[in-house]
């Protein structure tokens, strides 16, 4: 191979027969079918990718391989774009123009094929480089888009439409050397090629325009007009493709650029609800997320409005199965069937978060796959919550009609009819309010259907209205209601069918959630339901079994302590654990479910404690030095196992309290958590530090030795140029540094300022963080100045201010009462430092409803006299005229007014 030639010039530089054979033979037996060891070839070709000019055989061959088949062109092509990805930076010069030099004549290629892998490369080309340094480009595409040969055209459309697809910027930029911006000369054409007879052209120029809806350039935004027209005109197009691509610029244009629609709203709508209605179920797709795009962009709604009775009957005829629908296969499956690993879906660990934002988790939806009726499904649902009770008069008599509708072959109305009860469970309620009972009387028997997608969606729509269904537990026939949901549902978990089981399963955790108190004189017959489904279920649903036992333990916790209980429950799930490996992903949403009964049980889990936390700090090993060596930790690496067995060991210190400092002591817990501190994966920082304030909190001892350790790093944490992507983290580093604060005091000395000074930028610039970083910067702030209030009191006019509004937002809490035993702390160090922030002090300590701690209380009315006695002439006085009425009402007990 001329491992040389990359230093030539282009226009010499040939390959050597060899080489280009070799090549060649490799790319063709990795594409035999019968090959047997891909692995073996693809090393070959990865050490022909040391060779300077490999990458300029692989151009021959993609564009001058004639004599080649189009399949080994095209394989050439595919892998001279992976490697340009790697090679770019490094590539010489001379080659890179020669590869750029034998692309371009292959936009105009006779096969598509070809035409369309040029048109890849080309596109990475410019992902990589940008179109600087290859200004004869666009001069090609240019020429090729007004060549009036179609082969020619479709490859720059081809090219041009995947550069605008990803890196559309690029286009929209000033080029050195060119007057005006790319997109200037080419957005004119897509536009005129709208009108083109080939659908191939229509379909490319068209979703190129619509890539730019969301940039808008000014020549996007000064044809507008001529862009509208040409989506009118192609609004009927033959060629499905087209007419789905016009759907989608409406769509985002109501999303984003609504004002433009605006003179031609009524013509849109009533096209749209013509294609929500098309016969291909794509457009109709596409169609029908106009509707939610129009709610969620908080539109007049009376816009839409008239148009209901049109759409509410179209949306209820797309949320029927259509006969094709995969899901009609999947609900026969029989729940005895193992799973495939393929059936598995990818399920994701949310790392333990201290804080008070609750993360709203989408809804369980029974349809996993996204299509026309579970969009149509959706648009009801946002609709609903426009309308409200509006919908109703259009929307029932067509829910009765089709739940009415009898024998076997109208299932599949009455399951949309349940359906869309369910979607508007939510927006319609006060509507649906004096008729719940006799929906919900209704709706049971469904759980014992024969149709297995009718026993599903009755379990969803149900559980939709969870909340009501337990508010009416206060009286007899609620309750008796309550009773029978809560057995069917539990019958419907044992059903023989995996889709029932799985919406059952899915419901109850809905109704555990709600329900809490009324489960506990329930919970010997619900843990024998459970425990029996987590031996019948195959591994997907399994999942979701614990994932039911960790609601139901969250729910009820301490009542789940008792001997009786605990004889159903954990003997199954001990054998289970046991019966798992170390490197068995199907361990993690165990370690999450004993992560939820190790804090309900608090200390009655003492007696599984010790295997629990030995396997979690093993597991933690492991993977450690897989992370490193995974041949001889004899697994891979993955980071969710160190993350699931810290969550779990921080469910066990929550649970055990001091009880768990036996096992710590005789432990590396130590060492690991200080290496997982410093993990270069936030999610398992993100872990580790809420780990660490569980210890902080309970055995502060054992963190002893290497706590100016521990302080360093959770302190630089704080201070990342990468906050806003890595919040969590500092939350939880932030919140694990005052737990620490308050347990080993004086010994912070050394960390204060270096945190505070951290912590006080995230207080003055809070735009864009999220509420429990400011609420638990504010508190570790005040636990250091009541432990270093000599340290901290010299720079409070610096924070004051800041401070005490973020304190002002924080509910009343043990945490608070520490923050404001620091504030008292530094004032009475340091009085003048607050001088210039008073009225926010008063304030934050008015933000109290009642501070329990009557020595608190105390303190909080002994710094406001001191300021009264402090401030004389009047300025007292002046201070307190600027408070707000409430304000000075909740300081009238401390009688400073």
């Amino acid at each position: 191979m001329a491992s040389s030639a990359g230093v030539v010039e282009v226009s010499m530089w040939q390959p050597q027969d060899e080489g280009l054979r070799e090549i060649c033979g490799l790319l063709e037996q990795q594409m035999a079918p019968t090959s047997d060891d891909k692995t073996v070839i693809w090393q070959r070709l990865q050490q022909y990718s040391q060779f300077p000019d490999f990458n300029n055989y692989l151009a021959f061959i993609f564009a001058r391989g004639e004599g080649k088949s189009v399949e080994v062109r095209q394989t050439a092509g595919l892998l001279l774009k992976n490697n340009l990805r790697s090679a770019f930076k490094t590539m010489p010069a001379a080659n890179n123009q020669y590869i750029k030099s034998v692309l371009l004549p292959c936009l105009g290629a006779a096969d598509r094929h070809i035409r369309s892998t040029a048109g890849t490369i080309i596109s990475t080309f410019v992902q990589i480089g940008g179109v600087v340094g290859w200004p004869e480009l666009l001069h090609a595409l240019v020429k090729c888009l007004d060549s009036n040969d179609v082969n020619h055209m479709e490859g720059a459309m081809d090219a041009l439409s995947k550069i605008c697809e990803d890196v559309p910027q690029v286009l929209d930029s000033d080029v050195p050397g060119l007057s005006e911006r790319p997109i200037n000369a080419f957005l004119p054409r897509f536009l005129q090629l709208f009108q083109s007879p080939h659908t191939t052209l229509k379909k490319l120029s068209l979703g190129s325009v619509n890539q730019y809806i969301m940039l808008m350039p000014t020549v996007l935004h000064l044809s507008m007009d001529k862009y509208l027209q040409g989506l009118f005109i192609l609004a009927n197009d033959p060629a499905p493709e087209v007419r789905k691509l016009v759907c989608a610029a409406f769509v985002q244009l109501i999303e984003v650029r609504s004002a433009v629609l605006e003179p031609h709203l009524r013509n849109v709508i009533d096209y749209m609800l013509i294609v929500n209605k098309d016969s291909d179920d794509e457009v109709a797709l596409e169609a029908c997320e106009f509707w939610s795009a129009y709610c969620e962009a908080e539109l007049p709604p009376e816009n839409l409005r008239e148009f209901l009775p049109r759409l509410i009957p179209i949306l209820l005829s797309n949320m029927a199965y259509s006969d094709d629908d995969e899901s009609l296969v999947e609900a026969e499956e029989d729940g005895s069937i193992p799973d495939r690993d393929q059936d598995l879906k990818p399920r994701f660990h949310a790392s333990r978060f201290h804080g008070s934002e609750d993360v709203e988790e989408e809804d369980d939806d029974i349809v996993n796959v996204w299509n026309l009726r579970k969009c149509s499904a959706a648009a009801l649902d946002f609709i609903s919550n426009v309308f409200g009770d509006e919908i109703l008069p259009t929307l029932m008599p067509i829910v009765q009609t089709k739940l009415s509708a009898t024998g076997d072959e109208a299932w599949k109305d009455r399951e949309a009819a349940v359906l869309a009860l369910g979607a508007i469970g939510e927006g319609c309620i006060n509507g649906l309010y004096p008729y719940l009972s006799e929906i919900i009387a209704f709706l049971i028997p469904l759980l014992d259907d024969k149709f297995p997608l009718i026993r599903s969606i009755s379990c969803w729509t149900l559980s939709r209205f969870s909340k009501y269904i337990v508010q009416g537990t206060a009286h007899q026939e609620g309750h008796d209601k309550f009773d029978k949901i809560l057995m069917g549902l539990l019958r419907r978990i044992l059903d023989d069918n995996k889709r029932v089981q799985e919406a059952a399963c899915s419901a109850f955790a809905t109704l555990e959630e709600d329900a809490a108190d009324e489960l506990a004189p329930r919970l010997g017959v619900i843990l024998q339901h459970l425990m029996c489904a987590f031996g019948k279920y195959q591994r997907r649903n399994l999942r979701i079994v614990y994932d039911a036992i960790g609601t139901l333990a969250d729910a009820v916790g301490a009542e789940l302590n008792q001997p009786s209980y605990l004889e159903i429950l954990m003997p199954p799930l001990i054998a289970k654990w046991q019966q798992l490996s170390n490197a068995d992903k199907d361990l993690f949403p165990l370690l999450e479910c004993f992560t939820s009964i190790a804090q309900a049980l608090g200390t009655g889990f003492s007696q599984f404690a010790q295997p629990v936390f030995q396997r979690c700090i093993n597991i933690i090993q492991t993977q450690q030095l897989a992370k490193v060596d995974p041949v001889s930790a004899g697994a891979p690496y993955d980071k969710e196992f160190i993350v699931c067995s810290l969550d779990l060991l921080s469910g066990l210190t929550e649970g055990l309290g001091p009880g768990i400092e036996s096992l710590v002591s005789q432990s590396n817990l130590r060492d690991l958590l200080l290496q997982c501190c410093m993990d270069d994966a936030y999610d398992v920082r993100q872990s580790a530090f809420a780990l660490l304030g569980d210890l902080a909190r309970v055995c502060p001892v054992h963190l002893h030795s290497r706590l100016p350790e521990f302080l360093d790093v959770a302190a630089k944490q704080l201070s990342s140029p990468k906050l806003k992507e890595t919040v969590s983290v500092a939350n939880n580093a932030c919140w694990a540094i005052g737990e620490l604060a308050i347990k080993v005091r004086k010994e912070m000395t050394p960390v204060v300022l270096t945190v505070i000074s951290s912590l006080v930028p995230i207080l003055q610039r809070p735009e864009g963080l999220n509420n429990s970083l400011i609420e638990n910067s504010a508190i570790t702030l005040g636990r250091l100045a009541w432990v270093c209030p000599e340290l901290v009191s010299p720079h409070m006019e610096h924070f004051m201010q800041p401070w005490c509004i973020a304190l002002s937002m924080i509910r009343d809490d043990i945490e608070k009462e520490d923050a404001f035993r620091g504030l008292c702390a530094m004032v009475r160090a340091n009085p003048s430092g607050a001088l210039n922030s008073l009225v926010f002090m008063c304030k934050a300590i008015a933000s109290w409803h009642e501070i329990r701690s009557e020595d608190l209380h105390n303190e909080v009315g002994q710094v406001l006299h001191g300021y009264k006695q402090m401030l004389q002439n009047g300025a007292w006085e002046q201070c307190m005229s600027a408070l707000e009425p409430p304000v000075k009402e909740k300081l009238s007990k401390y009688q400073v007014l």
